[in-house]
C-alpha cells in the first residue's frame, strides 16, 4: 500500500476515535462506558435512525426510549370529568326551577292570598292546578284538603295560607316515597338499572346523566348500549361514558338488543361494578310488538341477574301524552322509577303529581337544563319551595 495513503488513513481514524470518546466523556462527564454499552449505543443507532446522536442512560437523564403514559407524564392532568355530587343539585338548580314553573306558584298563591275565598275562588285554584297538569283526581284531592284546613283553622292572611299550600302540597308529592335509586344487586352482583322511554324523552342523554350521578357517588359503572335500532344512540351513550371513565357494552347496529344487554350484565358481574346501566329502544308505546321486544330484553337479563330497577323517562312538557306513555309502559315492564326530563322550559309542574297517581311510583330523578349535571335526585320539600319561591 502507498505509504502516503496508509498515513492517511492512520490519522483519519486517530481523529474519528478521539472525536468519538471526546464525545462520550463530554457527555457522561466520567470514564468511558464498557464495551457492551457501546455496543447497545451501536445497535441503537442502526435500530432508531431517527434519534441524531446516541442516547446514554445517566443517573439524571429519563431512560432512552421508554414510552411513558401521557396521564402519567410528570405535570400532566387527568382528562376524565369529575361530576357534581348528587347531594344538593336540586338545590343548586332550585332558582332555575322556580323561574321554570313560578306561573303556577304565583297562580295559587294569588288565590289563598285573597280575603274572601267563596266557591269561585275554589273553581279558580282548581283551574290553575288542572292546567298545571296536575290532574283532575290529585286536584280535586287536593282543593278538598286546602278548603278543609282553611275553614276549619280559620285561616285568612297570605301568609298562613302559603304555609297551609306549601305543606299540602308536599303531602300531595309524598315526602315519604323512597326515592333511591336502587342500584345495589344481592349476592355480590352488580344492581342492574334498565332505563325505558319513548324516543325523544332524552333517554340516551339520561342515562349517561345517571352514570355521572353514580361516579360522583364513588359508584364503579358500566353502561350497555341496548338501542341498537337508533345509528347514533351507542356513539352517543359512549361519549357520555369515556366523559367519566366508564366503559360501554355495545352491539352491531340492528343487532338483538337482549343480547347486548345480557352480554353488558355478563360483563358487569365479571369484572365486579357496582351497577350495570342498560339503555333501551325508544319504542312508539302505540307498537305492541315493539314494546313486547322491551319485555324480552328483561327476561334475557334476568337470566344474568335481577334487575333491581327500571327507570321510565318522560317528557315534562309532554303532559297528558306523557301520562298514556307511562300507562302503557307500566304494562309491560314493572316500572320502579320515574325520571322527568325538560323540567324547565314549558314544563308545568303538577306532571310531578299527575304521573306518581298515574303510576303509583315515585319521581326520582328531574333534569331540569342542557347541561351535563343538570339531572337531579329529586326532593319533594325542596320542589314545592321552588313552585313558591
Amino acid at each position: 500500500m502507498d505509504p502516503i495513503l496508509l498515513t492517511v488513513i492512520v490519522v483519519a481514524a486517530v481523529v474519528l476515535v478521539g472525536g468519538g470518546l471526546a464525545l462520550v466523556l463530554s457527555r457522561r462527564g466520567d470514564a468511558l462506558p464498557p464495551p457492551d454499552v457501546l455496543d447497545e449505543i451501536t445497535r441503537e443507532t442502526i435500530d432508531h435512525p431517527e434519534h441524531p446522536e446516541p442516547h446514554l442512560a445517566s443517573d439524571d437523564e429519563e431512560a432512552p426510549f421508554e414510552e411513558v403514559p401521557a396521564d402519567e407524564r410528570p405535570g400532566a392532568t387527568s382528562t376524565l370529568e369529575r361530576p357534581d355530587a348528587s347531594q344538593g343539585r336540586l338545590v343548586r338548580l332550585r332558582s332555575r326551577l322556580a323561574r321554570s314553573n313560578s306561573s303556577l306558584g304565583r297562580g295559587l298563591l294569588a288565590v289563598l292570598g285573597r280575603s274572601t275565598l267563596d266557591d269561585e275562588a275554589w273553581e279558580e285554584l282548581e283551574d290553575t292546578l288542572l292546567a298545571a297538569d296536575v290532574g283532575v283526581k290529585p286536584t280535586t284531592e287536593l282543593v278538598e284538603r286546602l278548603r278543609t284546613r282553611v275553614r276549619v283553622e280559620g285561616i285568612d292572611d297570605p301568609e298562613a295560607a302559603r304555609s297551609v299550600l306549601r305543606e299540602e302540597l308536599i303531602a300531595a308529592i309524598g315526602p315519604d316515597r323512597d326515592r333511591a335509586l336502587a342500584a345495589t344487586g344481592a349476592d355480590g352482583k352488580p344492581g342492574v338499572v334498565l332505563v325505558v322511554g319513548v324516543n325523544g324523552t332524552g333517554k340516551t342523554t339520561t342515562v349517561g346523566r345517571i352514570a355521572r350521578v353514580l361516579v360522583a357517588d364513588d359508584r364503579s359503572v358500566l353502561l350497555g348500549a341496548a338501542d341498537t335500532f337508533r345509528a347514533a344512540a351507542a356513539d352517543q351513550l359512549q361519549t357520555w361514558g369515556e366523559r367519566v371513565g366508564v366503559p360501554t357494552v355495545r352491539g352491531p347496529e340492528g343487532g338483538d338488543p337482549a343480547s347486548v344487554g345480557f352480554e353488558a350484565v355478563q360483563r358487569g358481574i365479571a369484572d365486579g361494578v357496582d351497577v350495570v346501566l342498560l339503555d333501551t329502544a325508544g319504542r312508539l308505546h302505540t307498537k305492541a310488538g315493539l314494546m313486547d321486544e322491551l319485555g324480552k330484553v328483561k327476561r334475557v337479563v334476568e337470566k344474568q341477574a335481577p334487575v333491581t330497577e327500571v327507570l321510565l323517562v318522560i317528557d315534562a312538557t309532554t303532559g297528558q301524552n306523557g301520562l298514556a306513555q307511562a300507562r302503557v309502559f307500566g304494562e309491560v315492564v314493572d316500572v320502579t322509577g320515574i325520571v322527568l326530563t325538560k323540567l324547565d322550559g314549558t314544563a308545568k309542574g303538577g306532571i310531578v303529581i299527575a304521573v306518581q297517581n298515574e303510576l303509583g311510583v315515585p319521581v326520582k330523578f328531574v333534569g331540569l337544563g342542557e347541561g351535563a349535571d343538570d339531572l337531579a335526585p329529586f326532593d319533594a320539600a325542596e320542589f314545592v319551595d321552588a313552585l313558591l319561591s
